[in-house]
């Protein structure tokens, strides 16, 4: 497994793509950070860039590098290999060069203005830390909808699809919901409608920790009144964490038995 995570992370270092990725949140937070007002409100503009941004990369490239890499992967599936040991290695290749080029990105900027001893420090950690999860939460989706699809037309417009409702379809279909719905207890419904959107989560982990109550959405409230700050907190990191394995589990359960 760890030999070929070498192979794909040494791969994607060759990239030019990756480096782009890198410059592109380096140039922003720098940007952010030296134009805002304040630090709370420079990290509230990059939840949102992170929120969008990195699904719509780790979903798009996922797709794209697996295609890319299906006939290399044909060729090593004929050697004595673990089918487990190749595709985790392959898809903890590009989760962690995804993830390390996000954290080069944010965390240059960080030391540079020393962040650490300002009283955001815990809230710029919080958001970086959901970055990386949502990282390897896209990139094992669309791992598993490119290896369900051999058309890779069919399978990068599905994962499109993914993540066009996830971060922009999905909160406008629960409000509309709400308001249809508007004389009916929904407050239970709300906290259970979000665990089925990791985007939502990240959004309402960071939000938690910064406390803005006018930036923490209906299902945000609902999970601060139900569940209070810190138990808030603990499980939409939980949840965000399930929505990793179950993902990978099943990408790496159906490459176990697929006849390539």
């Amino acid at each position: 497994m760890w030999k070929v995570w070498q192979y794909s992370a040494y791969d994607l270092l060759r990239s030019r793509w990756t480096y782009i990725y890198f410059a592109f949140f380096l140039i922003v937070s720098f940007s952010l950070l030296r134009m805002s007002s304040s630090l709370m409100m420079a990290v509230v503009s990059l939840v949102n860039i992170v929120n969008i941004l990195i699904p719509l990369i780790g979903t798009i490239f996922g797709a794209i590098y697996f295609y890319n890499s299906r006939e290399f992967m044909e060729l090593l599936i004929s050697q004595p290999l673990k089918r487990r040991s190749l595709f985790l290695g392959h898809y903890l290749g590009l989760a962690s060069s995804l993830a390390g080029s996000f954290l080069l990105g944010m965390g240059i900027p960080f030391v540079f203005f020393r962040i650490w001893q300002s009283d955001q420090f815990g809230n710029f950690l919080s958001l970086m830390f959901t970055g990386i999860l949502l990282t390897f939460i896209f990139v094992g989706i669309a791992y598993l909808i490119a290896l369900l699809n051999d058309n890779k037309v069919k399978g990068f417009g599905i994962a499109i699809v993914v993540w066009l409702f996830m971060v922009v379809l999905y909160d406008g279909l629960f409000i509309l919901l709400l308001v249809a719905f508007e004389d009916y207890p929904l407050e239970k419904f709300s906290l259970a409608a979000s665990f089925l959107n990791p985007v939502d989560l990240s959004r309402i982990f960071v939000m938690l920790k910064l406390d803005i109550a006018a930036l923490m959405g209906y299902t945000g409230a609902v999970f601060s009144k139900f569940l209070g700050s810190s138990n808030g907190i603990f499980l939409s990191v939980a949840l965000m964490l399930i929505w990793i394995f179950v993902p990978l589990l099943a990408y790496l359960r159906i490459a176990r038995k697929k006849d390539f």
